[in-house]
């Protein structure tokens, strides 16, 4: 059955989400607690929390939190929001945001009189948040955040982390201070140990040490894509010092699945940069929005019983999207029919419902 409000003004749509009365925190707690009914995407100890920030373009700079960010993908400045994320990686290999940070540039904060948070407090603060919520699961995020500050707070919450090393990091090694690269570049190819990963081969070197500022022992663990390269494709650092290679590398490889997809699927298929609304509430609203629709796809992948309407299982979020789409394309296809050949509605009068023609 489907339904349709009588109204076919877009304004409607912008007053429910600038003026209405509902709380975003209340809605993302009930989308959180959602997923813990299903165990594909329940939390658990085997659970991933990765944590990335992307750039939402847009094309009014007056949106409020708007402003040029360098996009290094593009090689370019674009007017953007910028968005820190937290993404919960379940074992099942299901994955769904958290919660995220949007960034506000300091002149910005100035001229609004509020408090200025770089990168980092919003990380620690999005860490706080997970740890608050008592969400089980290893913390993992790329080189930007693997850095004294991040890694102590980490440490000091007894939580695990692994993060994507600076290549000129320092680090204490054999009794003198060296950047990780030259730590690499010394380990000779018989030195080097191999781990197969889904039938490909990659070379390992890993030890415990000391980094300056970091107020814990580290593990580090520096890959190669052959045995003889001379440079190493990712350096890697956890607190876990007993953890084995395997599960080191396992962790870190979950960053991209619940970030990157998230971010290409969030702008593919769910609209994560079409809200023009100027407001900071509408443009938050909006992600929340954004995000519910994601979780209520997640929900619906993989299944091991397909829904009667999608007939297969599907298993990524444009397979849903396209599949979503077909249905409701067929039902109103129906409910046009029915309206005219049984309920003998004008044309005019369908196609306004539908809010194809002005009223």
């Amino acid at each position: 059955m489907l339904s349709f409000a009588q109204t076919t003004d877009q304004s409607c749509l912008n007053r429910w989400i600038t003026s209405v009365d509902w709380n975003v925190e209340e809605l993302n707690e009930e989308r959180l607690k959602f997923h813990q009914e299903d165990p594909t995407t329940r939390y658990s100890e085997y659970g991933t929390i990765a944590l990335d920030d992307v750039l939402i373009d847009h094309e009014g700079q007056f949106i409020e939190d708007v402003g040029w960010m360098w996009d290094h993908a593009e090689k370019r400045s674009v007017i953007a929001h910028n968005y820190l994320i937290a993404n919960y990686i379940c074992a099942s290999g299901k994955h769904y945001p958290l919660e995220f940070r949007r960034f506000i540039k300091e002149e910005d904060c100035k001229e609004r009189q509020i408090s200025f948070k770089d990168h980092t407090e919003l990380f620690i603060e999005l860490i706080d948040w997970v740890v608050a919520k008592k969400i089980p699961g290893d913390f993992v995020f790329d080189s930007y955040y693997t850095n004294a500050r991040p890694l102590n707070h980490i440490n000091s919450l007894d939580r695990a982390y692994v993060g994507d090393l600076k290549f000129n990091s320092w680090v204490d090694f054999q009794g003198k201070q060296m950047h990780v690269i030259e730590i690499a570049e010394s380990i000779q190819p018989e030195n080097r140990k191999t781990i197969e990963w889904n039938g490909k081969k990659q070379w390992y070197f890993t030890k415990s040490c000391h980094i300056p500022n970091i107020d814990h022992k580290v593990r580090i663990l520096i890959l190669w894509k052959r045995k003889n390269d001379k440079d190493p494709v990712k350096i890697l650092v956890t607190n876990r010092i007993k953890w084995e290679v395997r599960r080191i590398q396992s962790a870190y490889k979950k960053r991209w699945s619940g970030t990157e997809t998230f971010h290409r699927d969030g702008k593919q298929y769910l609209g994560m940069g079409e809200c023009q609304l100027r407001s900071g509430q509408s443009q938050t609203r909006h992600m929340y929005l954004v995000i519910l629709a994601h979780s209520l796809l997640v929900s619906i992948l993989k299944k091991n019983h397909p829904y009667e309407w999608a007939k297969i299982t599907l298993n990524t979020i444009g397979e849903a999207c396209r599949f979503v789409l077909k249905e409701t394309l067929g039902k109103t296809i129906s409910w046009v029919i029915e309206e005219i050949t049984e309920k003998h509605k004008k044309k005019d009068d369908v196609m306004t419902t539908l809010g194809l023609v002005s009223m």
